[in-house]
């Protein structure tokens, strides 16, 4: 297939300069922009208040839009996301939320309008809520994880179309095999389902979404994704969790230490369906394989592979064919500080 997405890209995917902090009363605050490409993006920009198990959240910051998408991409156990995050434009909003965690118990909920780079527009009136809940147990040396997640948006005035899409696996290509292209709309609603549980060395996670499209005059349809995916070390550490979120990996010996730092493997499939009520974006199912070493809290370097198989892609090959695979191969290098 000729097509400039394919064969070798490359990007700084992520160059982010931030700062937060406390101020006396229970009080917090967090600005945040990423420099990476050719432009500058305000990524969060919030107050935050804590009273006791309640925290209060105005600004732009993440919608309460489940496990993969809310886990920091420095912590996640491949290069990127599963893909329906970005397919259902899983992005920070501007908004006020809270949060309220008891023990096992965590609940997060808010109201947001768009994100702030699309409020430039003084016409753009959507807006939505965005729900949570998770139960997170520790029992014995087993870290457990139950959720789920509601989404619905108002397109308002000046959206009057949705388009849902996904690159393949990797970022610094614009290709999209699978797309629904431009379809009139004039809300969404989602609901998501998630489980985790860590076991020492091994986790497993799995997570689903279905967004529904109410289009007048038109059938409704609804999209569905999802991942499931199994990870081990090999050396003696385990995967961080925190708060309803996976959280940093910290090895046990560390580079620093004259160690080898920590070592993980991961497998996951990932599934995309774009098709449904005479929209025809097509499907995406994902075999992914992931290397992770953490030489430090702080540093780690990734190398993934990924088997894509389309049905229904939106770009047909030299034959004519929509339905064949793709292979990728990607890597990265972080750190943070």
């Amino acid at each position: 297939m000729e097509d400039d997405g394919t064969g070798f890209t490359s990007e700084a995917r992520r160059v982010r300069l931030g700062m937060q902090g406390e101020v006396p009363g229970g009080f917090g605050y967090k600005v945040e922009v990423d420099f990476a490409g050719d432009q500058v993006f305000l990524t969060d920009a919030l107050i935050g208040y804590e009273t006791g198990d309640l925290e209060i959240i105005a600004g732009q910051h993440n919608p309460w839009q489940g496990l993969e998408e809310l886990t920091s991409s420095l912590h996640t156990s491949f290069i990127e996301r599963a893909a329906f995050t970005d397919a259902f434009f899983f992005i920070r909003r501007v908004g006020l939320s809270g949060q309220y965690s008891r023990g096992d118990v965590l609940l997060q909920g808010g109201v947001f309008t768009d994100n702030s780079a699309a409020l430039n527009d003084d016409g753009n009136n959507s807006h939505g809520v965005d729900l949570r809940a998770v139960y997170m147990p520790r029992i014995g040396d087993t870290q457990w994880h139950v959720g789920g997640s509601f989404h619905h948006r108002d397109l308002g005035d000046s959206i009057p179309a949705v388009t849902y899409r996904q690159r393949p696996f990797e970022h610094p290509s614009d290709t999209r095999f699978i797309s629904t292209g431009s379809i009139s709309a004039d809300s969404e609603t989602g609901m998501g389902l998630e489980g985790a549980a860590v076991f020492g060395r091994l986790h497993v996670m799995g997570e689903t979404f279905w967004q529904h499209v109410s289009r007048p005059g038109l059938a409704d349809p609804t999209f569905f994704g999802g991942a499931v995916e199994v990870g081990y070390f090999l050396t003696p550490d385990r995967r961080g969790y925190k708060g309803g979120v996976f959280e940093r990996v910290v090895p046990t010996d560390g580079l620093e230490k004259g160690g080898i730092g920590a070592w993980q493997v991961n497998a996951r499939y990932d599934r995309l369906d774009l098709t449904d009520a005479g929209v025809r974006g097509g499907t995406q199912d994902g075999y992914m394989l992931s290397l992770i070493w953490t030489p430090t809290a702080f540093t780690r370097l990734l190398a993934n592979y990924a088997r894509l198989e389309y049905t229904g892609s939106v770009l047909p090959d030299a034959q004519g064919n929509r339905d064949y695979g793709v292979d990728v191969i990607a890597m990265r290098a972080q750190i943070d500080f």
